[in-house]
C-alpha cells in the first residue's frame, strides 16, 4: 500500500505534518516503538508508530529520525496523547530528512492503525493469504464468540498447513490449535521459551529458529500492539511478560510475503494480549487497595470489608475465600537503572497460574500490586487441604519456579535476578499483615542464596536459615574467616581437602563410620584430618557448640 492511502481513511485519524512529496512510498509493514534506537528491529518499508516516550528534549529528535531514515522506513506517525501535540523539533527533523510525518489523534489507538495496515499490506502482497489474516482479525475482534487465538491457530493450520502455539515467556501454553493432532509437551514449551528469551536479550530480530529432536520451530515475538501510549524503551521491561508464537516449520527459506503474514498474525494476537492485560487492571487496583490497608495498619474490619468486595472479582461464582496466601517477588537488574516492580508484577501474574491449565482464565483469580522493585500477590484459596505431615497445602515456593527456572534464567541473562517468598495461608484479614511480613522475610532468605532464580517458603522461617540473611556482611566475613581461612590456606598448600572433610563430617552428624564411607577413607585417615582441623582452629569437634559454629560458618561462606 502507499502512504497516501492512509490519509483517505478517516477512522485512522491521521494528519499530515510534512513530506507531502513522499506520499507515494510503499508501506511494507508497521511497527510500534518508543525505543531511542529501534533500528535493530527494522528491515525497511515500515510505517513506524511512536508515543514519543523516547523524547526527553528537543535534541533527541534529530538522531531518532536519522536512525529511521538509515533503516529505510516509509514514514513516521507520532501520537498526540503523550505531549498534547507533535513537537516542532520533530517536524523540522522529518522535513530535513524528507521523512513523511503524520500526527495521530489521541482518540485513535495504535492498534487500529496496525490492524488497518496489516490488512492492506497483506492484501496487496500476499493475495489469497490476506483473506486468512482478515478472517483472523474478525475472529480476534468479535469477542468471546470468536474463539480467541485458538481459532486463529486453527485457521493457520487449515489455510496454511502450519501448526502453531502461543506461549507465555515461561513456556505456559496460552493457546494451541483445537484440531486433532499431538499437543506440545510441557518440556518442549519451556525449552522454546528459554530459546526465545535468550534471543530477545541479545536483540536479534525474529523469527528465531530452534531445532528440538526431529522438529524445527520458528519463534515469532508477540509484542505490545501499542495500545498503551508508553511503549517499552528497554527490552528488560517486557522480556519476562511478552508472549511468543511458536510455529512448527523452518522459516529460514520462507518468502518475504509469508514472513510478513506471520508477523501480521502476531500483531493481531498482540491486540488480544493487550485486551487481556487491560482486564487485569481491576484486579491490580484491588490488590493495591487491600495491601495499602494492610501495610498502614488499618483495622481488620476495614480490611475484611475490602476483601468481601474483592472476592466476587477474584473468585467468580465461588463466594468468599476462606484462606489467603501472600507471595512477594523482587526483580533486580545489575546496573540498577530500571525499576523491577512492573516486571515482577507481570512475572507473578504468569507463574501463579496453574502450569497444567491452558488459557489465561486462571489468572483472573490473582491480584498483584507493585512498588519499586517489589511485587506482592494476594492469592485467594477457596479451600486448603492438609498434607500427610499435618501442614496445610497451598502454594509452595520451589514448586512455583521448578518448571520455569530455565526460561527465567535465559530472560534474566547475566544482569538480572529474581527472588521470591511465600507466606503460610491465613484465614482472616487479621492475618494478612503477618503473612506479608512472613513472605518478605522468606524472600530475603531466598536473596541470601546463590543463583539467578531463588525462592523460599514460610516453612524455612522456623530454622537457622531465617537468621543468616540478616547477619551484617562485616560480621559474616570476620566470623567465617576466623574459622575457615586456616583450613583453606592449609588445603591450598597441601591439597589436604580439610574443608570437604569438615562438610561431610557435619553432614554425617559426626559419625566416623558413615563419614569415612562417604569419603572413601579409612577411619584412621579421617581421624587424622579432623585432628588437623581442630589443631588449626583451636576447636573441638566433639563439642556441640564448636560443631554449630563450623556449620554456620560453612553456610555463610
Amino acid at each position: 500500500m502507499r502512504l497516501r492511502a492512509l490519509l483517505d481513511t478517516d477512522a485512522l485519524g491521521l494528519r499530515l505534518l510534512g513530506g507531502e512529496d513522499e506520499l507515494d512510498r510503499t508501506v511494507r509493514g508497521v511497527m510500534t516503538t518508543d525505543l531511542r534506537d529501534p533500528s535493530r528491529y527494522l528491515s525497511g518499508g515500515e510505517l513506524v508508530l511512536t508515543g514519543l516516550a523516547w523524547r526527553r528534549d528537543a535534541a533527541d529528535s534529530e538522531p531518532f529520525i536519522r536512525l529511521l531514515v538509515q533503516a529505510g522506513v516509509a514514514g513516521l506517525a507520532a501520537g498526540e496523547a503523550e505531549l498534547g501535540n507533535v513537537p516542532e523539533d520533530l517536524v523540522v527533523a522529518c522535513v530535513r530528512h524528507r521523512l513523511p510525518l503524520f500526527a495521530v489523534h489521541e482518540s485513535v489507538a495504535f492498534a487500529t492503525i496496525t490492524e488497518h495496515v496489516v490488512r492492506q499490506v497483506s492484501g496487496e502482497r500476499a493475495g489469497d493469504l490476506a483473506a486468512v489474516v482478515d478472517r483472523h482479525r474478525r475472529m480476534m475482534t468479535s469477542g468471546p464468540a470468536g474463539g480467541g487465538p485458538d481459532v486463529v491457530l486453527d485457521l493457520l493450520g487449515s489455510d496454511l498447513d502450519l501448526r502453531a502455539w502461543v506461549l507465555s515467556p515461561t513456556g505456559r501454553l496460552i493457546a494451541g490449535p483445537k484440531v486433532a493432532g499431538p499437543g506440545l509437551p510441557a518440556d518442549t514449551c519451556a525449552k522454546l521459551a528459554a530459546e526465545h528469551l535468550a534471543a530477545a536479550r541479545t536483540g536479534r530480530r525474529g523469527p528465531h529458529r530452534v531445532t528440538l529432536g526431529s522438529s524445527t520451530y520458528s519463534l515469532f515475538p508477540v509484542r505490545s500492539s501499542g495500545r498503551s501510549p508508553q511503549a517499552s524503551r528497554d527490552v528488560r521491561e517486557t522480556v519476562l511478560s511478552d508472549w511468543l508464537l511458536a510455529v512448527e516449520a523452518d522459516a529460514g527459506d520462507w518468502p518475504e510475503e509469508r514472513l510478513d503474514l506471520l508477523r501480521g498474525v502476531t500483531q493481531l494476537i498482540a491486540v488480544e494480549r493487550d485486551r487481556r492485560d487491560a482486564a487485569r487492571t481491576v484486579r491490580r487496583r484491588l490488590a493495591q487497595e487491600v495491601l495499602e490497608l494492610v501495610q498502614t495498619g488499618s483495622a481488620p474490619a476495614e480490611i475484611a470489608a475490602r476483601l468481601r468486595v474483592a472476592a466476587p472479582v477474584l473468585l467468580p461464582g465461588l463466594g468468599t475465600a476462606p484462606h489467603w496466601q501472600v507471595v512477594v517477588a523482587r526483580v533486580e537488574w545489575q546496573d540498577g537503572d530500571l525499576e523491577g516492580g512492573p516486571v515482577a508484577q507481570s512475572l507473578l501474574e504468569e507463574i501463579l497460574v496453574d502450569p497444567s491449565a491452558t488459557g489465561p482464565e486462571p489468572s483472573d483469580r490473582i491480584a498483584v500490586a507493585h512498588t519499586g522493585d517489589e511485587a506482592i500477590a494476594l492469592v485467594p484459596l477457596p479451600a486448603v487441604s492438609t498434607e500427610h505431615d499435618g501442614s496445610e497445602a497451598g502454594i509452595l515456593a520451589e514448586a512455583l519456579l521448578e518448571s520455569v527456572r530455565d526460561p527465567l534464567a535465559a530472560g534474566l541473562d547475566d544482569d538480572g535476578r529474581v527472588t521470591l517468598g511465600v507466606s503460610a495461608s491465613v484465614h482472616s484479614a487479621e492475618g494478612l499483615r503477618g503473612a506479608l511480613e512472613e513472605a518478605r522475610h522468606a524472600r530475603r532468605v531466598a536473596a541470601a542464596r546463590a543463583g539467578r532464580v531463588c525462592a523460599a517458603g514460610h516453612q524455612e522461617l522456623a530454622s537457622h536459615v531465617l537468621l543468616l540473611p540478616f547477619v551484617p556482611d562485616d560480621v559474616r566475613r570476620a566470623f567465617t574467616a576466623r574459622l575457615l581461612d586456616p583450613l583453606r590456606d592449609y588445603d591450598r598448600r597441601h591439597r589436604a581437602e580439610l574443608i570437604p572433610t569438615l562438610e561431610a563430617f557435619l553432614d554425617c552428624d559426626g559419625s566416623w563410620t558413615r563419614c569415612a564411607t562417604r569419603l572413601h577413607l579409612h577411619v584412621n585417615t579421617l581421624r587424622y584430618r579432623v585432628g588437623r582441623i581442630e589443631q588449626l582452629t583451636s576447636r573441638d569437634l566433639s563439642r556441640l557448640e564448636d560443631k554449630l559454629d563450623f556449620f554456620l560458618a560453612l553456610r555463610m561462606s
